[in-house]
């Protein structure tokens, strides 16, 4: 599947305090979410459906990922 991520508005944590080392993140239609590496924006991307990225933020919040 191909996203077409050329309009996508990309976004970095507040908590990132301009440290170079950042995952920046973009809401696409549908509830998707695109994920790059902020030092390498002309590079690959990774897209996760709604589902998908829920867990994902569900398991960072209750600290399961730590």
């Amino acid at each position: 599947m191909s996203i077409d991520l050329s309009s996508a508005t990309w976004r970095k944590s507040n908590r990132s305090n301009g440290q170079a080392n950042c995952v920046e993140v973009a809401e696409l239609d549908g509830g998707h979410h695109a994920v790059r590496d902020s030092k390498d924006p002309a590079g690959p991307a990774l897209a996760f459906p709604r589902t998908q990225w829920a867990a994902f933020t569900l398991s960072v919040s209750t600290g399961e990922l730590d």
